[in-house]
């Protein structure tokens, strides 16, 4: 197998071994290994039993694939939707269409995490979350729970709100990658991918510096 000039592998090379490790869920398994390290790190029991769910909607390019109209953010592309710990640590995340509303997408990303997080039941989220027809999707899963957070009616101004700004800080960690800056990639399963590969990232130095 020749290298390049750079001494890195030939592409296909790097492509087979990337999309083994998604088909095999590899990268999944890093993570999950890494957050439980992480939170037996600060004291805390492995698997966590409360989480933050939200959504970032984020522009594509010309690539192609799944893609829609955020008309709320007034973003064409798709959005991350994700569940963190309260810590902020990656635990569950789904990429799809932008023009999914927030309270549709959730039953996906939480089933995502029904078998690798079974302590995590209990949700916070904000008022988009909120009605009759999540709470409704939420008993045909199991046993969640959801809690919304609401700011205050007499707020004015900027205000961080009790564990919502947790997963927005998470938001902030994954935009340091360059590659999560738009979503480049065609695929679904790529761009999930590197969600992934992202917050590995922010795992193993989080754990370097402990």
């Amino acid at each position: 197998m020749a290298a390049s000039a750079e001494g890195l592998p030939p592409f296909s090379t790097v492509q087979k071994y990337f999309w083994h490790w998604c088909d095999e869920g590899l990268l999944r398994a890093i993570n999950n290994e890494l957050v439980m390290a992480a939170r037996e790190g600060e004291g805390r029991e492995a698997s966590p039993s409360a989480g933050v769910i939200d959504s970032q909607s984020v522009k594509t390019t010309e690539s192609g694939g799944v893609r829609s109209f955020d008309a709320g953010k007034k973003v064409k592309g798709r959005k991350r939707h994700i569940v963190v710990d309260t810590l902020g640590l990656l635990v569950g995340d789904v990429v799809h269409a932008a023009d999914i509303q927030d309270r549709d997408g959730a039953p996906a990303v939480l089933k995502s995490i029904l078998k690798r997080w079974p302590w995590l039941r209990h949700v916070f989220a904000d008022c988009g979350y909120a009605g009759p027809k999540l709470r409704g999707a939420l008993q045909k899963l199991g046993t969640f729970t959801m809690e919304i957070v609401k700011r205050s009616d007499s707020a004015k101004g900027f205000e961080v709100l009790p564990r919502r700004w947790v997963v927005e800080r998470t938001f902030a960690w994954l935009g340091r990658c360059r590659r999560l800056a738009k979503d480049l990639k065609r695929s679904i399963e790529s761009a999930q991918a590197w969600v992934l590969i992202a917050n590995i990232r922010t795992l193993t130095r989080r754990l370097a510096r402990a």
